[in-house]
């Protein structure tokens, strides 16, 4: 049995395996065609979905690569040829990596032999202009606004890429580090699927430049998507991943300390608390380095939101004495004032209002709950806006008082593209 038999057997498109795994339809496509093949820390929820041992999926997919199902002159329904112009990007990229990432390999200076005509100031230019576009996001209270730059910028460092005969490193770290940029910019905007996909691509491309923190960044962020659809399970799994990468990394850059803080999370969701203390623990611990050790692009952790980091994982285990009194003294901080950080604000507002929601305090629900609404609407924030979708299964029986039935009916209304 094939590996597109065995997701027909179990009654599954491939939009929707796609959408269970968190990754693009056409990635499932080239699966199944043989095209490709599933990242490591891919393949336990790939087996999972389907049902099978990981001995098992390793069956499937060598059947898919040896055989194809195709009838000649038949439509298949992988549509990797479609003129999604993200999609086309992507494509393009892994064909051009295709070249470049072999050239990776070659000794330096036979490499550079091969570099006729290459535009030696390119890399930087490409590092600069990346780190521009992070702050440009950081600062934007539109996310997507951000988008149309990001998407420009990929198309130019293809070119670059394809023109470069030489050692491309460089340009192939720029690329994971823009890959983590669009991933991010898409994340915020509930498109879970092209999300995946570019944390997948660079997390290949920081493969093939041994560049070891920005590949523990990008598993980082695709751990995300596992995190924010309740896969806590799959997200730890990556997390391990992570935390070995990074440990091969800059010691000097806080890279393994992020990693311990979003293991923090997945270990809440699973409802490990005393592996939730560790790994907070862990991640303070980057207080304890200099000012370097975050760069402000792809590598942002710098210990400063780890109160309020240390409360949501309270208030994921049920321990709400701790969680508010975290989370009040967080609200409290420079940075979380009114008009600063709407993101970082209504996503501590809204764990506020599910304390209130779990101890049945209505006042406390509509209080922190409104503010947070209010901060969606101005920053057009699919992040706040979903927490708070979230908070509305935490009302329960407060859903029969009138003021918190019309909180969830403004909520509703948020928009989470």
């Amino acid at each position: 049995m094939s590996m597109a038999e065995r997701r027909k057997a179990l009654g599954y498109s491939q939009e929707q395996l796609a959408e269970l795994l968190g990754v693009d339809r056409t990635t499932i496509g080239r699966w199944e065609s043989g095209r490709s093949t599933p990242q490591p820390p891919q393949r336990p929820s790939l087996a999972d979905a389907l049902e099978v041992s990981l001995t098992e999926l390793d069956a499937f997919l060598a059947q898919s690569r040896g055989v194809s199902h195709e009838i000649p002159g038949q439509q298949s329904d992988d549509h990797s040829g479609a003129g999604d112009p993200d999609e086309m990007i992507r494509r393009e990229f892994l064909r051009i990596l295709t070249v470049s990432g072999a050239l990776t390999a070659l000794p330096l200076g036979e490499a550079e032999a091969l570099a006729d005509g290459v535009c030696r100031g390119a890399p930087a230019d490409f590092t600069r202009m990346n780190s521009h576009l992070w702050q440009v996001y950081q600062l934007a209270r539109s996310k997507g606004s951000v988008y149309p730059i990001v998407r420009d910028q990929l198309s130019t460092l293809n070119e670059a890429l394809a023109d470069t005969r030489g050692n491309s490193r460089p340009l192939l770290n720029a690329a994971s580090d823009l890959f983590q940029l669009a991933g991010e910019v898409a994340f915020d905007a509930n498109r879970y699927t092209d999300a995946a996909a570019s944390y997948s691509l660079a997390a290949s491309v920081s493969k093939d430049a041994r560049a070891f923190d920005l590949w523990a960044c990008a598993l980082v962020r695709h751990a995300y998507v596992d995190v924010y659809e309740h896969r806590y399970e799959q997200a730890a799994q990556i997390l391990r991943a992570a935390e070995r990468l990074a440990q091969r990394g800059d010691s000097s850059l806080a890279t393994r300390h992020w990693v311990a803080a979003v293991q923090a999370e997945a270990y809440a969701g699973i409802g490990d608390l005393t592996s939730c203390e560790r790994a907070l623990d862990d991640a303070e611990r980057v207080l304890e380095l200099g000012t370097d050790s975050a760069n402000g692009g792809w590598l942002r952790f710098d210990g400063t939101r780890l109160a309020e980091e240390r409360g949501a994982r309270y208030v994921q285990l049920g321990r709400l004495d701790l969680a508010e009194e975290t989370l009040k003294q967080a609200l409290a901080q420079t940075a979380l004032s009114s008009g600063q950080s709407y993101r970082r604000r209504g996503a501590v507002l809204t764990d506020l209002a599910a304390i209130g929601a779990k101890r049945r305090d209505p006042e406390q629900v509509v209080a922190y709950g409104r503010e947070a609404i209010q901060l969606a609407q101005a920053s057009s924030s699919g992040y706040v806006a979903r927490r708070l979708q979230a908070l509305c299964d935490e009302f329960g029986p407060l859903s029969r008082d009138r003021r918190v039935a019309e909180l969830g009916a403004e909520i509703a209304t948020l928009s989470t593209p």
